[in-house]
């Protein structure tokens, strides 16, 4: 997620309270065009946190889908309750808090749960949100650690919920198209690729992002996830062993997290890929080179503005509202008992990626076996 909440927000909150497949893009752009015919039914939503990730991208996504629409809140903050029922229409009915989101089992306007939130409360709300019998998708990182995916997982297996993770690049053209041209090998083996994820950070030294407890940690997880993705999705392959570095330039705001990480992952048949996210460098970028050309994005990961090239030349391919596919996506996927392509154990395989890069960089560097 990309919103940023201030620290205080989890003090309010205590008080109260499968791998890729390979797809062509082809049949993407068929599922997209699909979504101009209006359905019988649209699946309500409720949006759980509304920082600047909810509110300058999902909601508005919502007001474009064909298949889902926004139909509740939940929010510790009154007035944004007030302010996001009159803009968006939402009945009283739909607006929970913290306290009494267990309610939210006795609704039926609402059919999937949303949850925006620090990553620290991913795991509590997705397993409430399971327990309610609502459908959930969570915001990327999934979680803490590893173990706590796979508590989430269980609750929704056991509730018989679907669970998805926000991955919107799933559902993104020229993304997909690097899947295609990787997974397939059109240009032969993958010999090499790097990635890398970044921005310099300028907000609030204060911000939830910038607290271990509450983010789990800095860059690496909140950009450099991004590039671990576009690995793992452009080879089609899980990693095996990373081994980590990092760089700090500015302790002082990054006490709690990581700026900057740079890492090596090794993949089965002996590929090693090169990785970096940060917090004080301007990156976003999938480069692979193949035993008979090579392919690239930049900028690669963004909102919009997605742009690459093969050797032979550009990928054209339009820009779309990646949110408002992924949405639609998961709620087809609700209305016909299909699986999603972004589900629960796409977040756990990260989370174990990241899990083993934290060990490595506390292991002055060794390389770790992931998982």
């Amino acid at each position: 997620m990309n919103s940023s909440k201030k620290f205080s927000r989890r003090a309010f909150i205590r008080t109260g309270a499968l791998g890729v497949g390979a797809l062509s893009l082809g049949s993407t752009l068929s599922a997209l065009a699909a979504c101009s015919a209006q359905p019988q039914k649209k699946l309500g939503i409720a949006l759980v946190g509304l920082g600047g990730y909810a509110g300058g991208q999902l909601a508005p996504a919502l007001q474009q889908a064909q298949y889902c629409y926004l139909a509740g809140i939940v929010t510790g903050t009154p007035s944004k309750a007030v302010e996001w029922s009159k803009k968006y229409n939402i009945s009283q009915k739909n607006i929970y808090n913290y306290q009494n989101f267990d309610e939210i089992k006795n609704n039926p306007d609402i059919d999937i749960v949303y949850v925006v939130l620090p990553v620290a409360l991913h795991k509590e709300f997705t397993i409430r949100a399971a327990q309610a019998g609502k459908h959930v998708i969570c915001e990327k990182p999934m979680a803490l650690n590893a173990r706590d995916c796979e508590e989430m997982i269980a609750a929704c297996k056991k509730a018989n919920r679907m669970l998805s993770i926000g991955y919107r690049l799933h559902f993104e053209p020229h993304n997909m198209e690097v899947m295609r041209l990787g997974q397939q090998k059109v240009l032969g083996k993958i010999t090499s690729m790097d990635n890398g994820n970044g921005f310099k950070y300028g907000g609030d030294p204060n911000a939830w992002r910038l607290k271990k407890a509450l983010a789990g940690g800095g860059g690496l997880m909140d950009m450099g996830i991004y590039a671990i993705q576009g690995a793992r999705y452009t080879t089609g392959m899980e990693p095996l062993k990373v081994r980590a570095r990092q760089e700090k330039t500015n302790p002082e705001l990054f006490k709690e997290v990581d700026e900057t990480v740079f890492w090596e992952l090794q993949f089965p048949g002996g590929l090693v890929t090169t990785g970096k996210s940060s917090y004080n460098n301007n990156w976003g970028y999938l480069r692979a080179k193949a035993e008979r050309g090579s392919f690239e994005l930049e900028p690669a990961y963004g909102y919009g503005g997605i742009a690459g090239k093969r050797s032979d030349g550009p990928l054209l391919f339009p820009q779309i509202n990646q949110q408002q596919a992924q949405m639609d996506d998961f709620a087809q996927c609700v209305m016909n008992n299909k699986p999603t392509r972004v589900p629960g154990e796409e977040g756990l395989k990260d989370m174990r990626v990241i899990d083993a890069i934290y060990r490595s960089l506390d292991n002055s560097g060794n390389w770790e076996t992931i998982g």
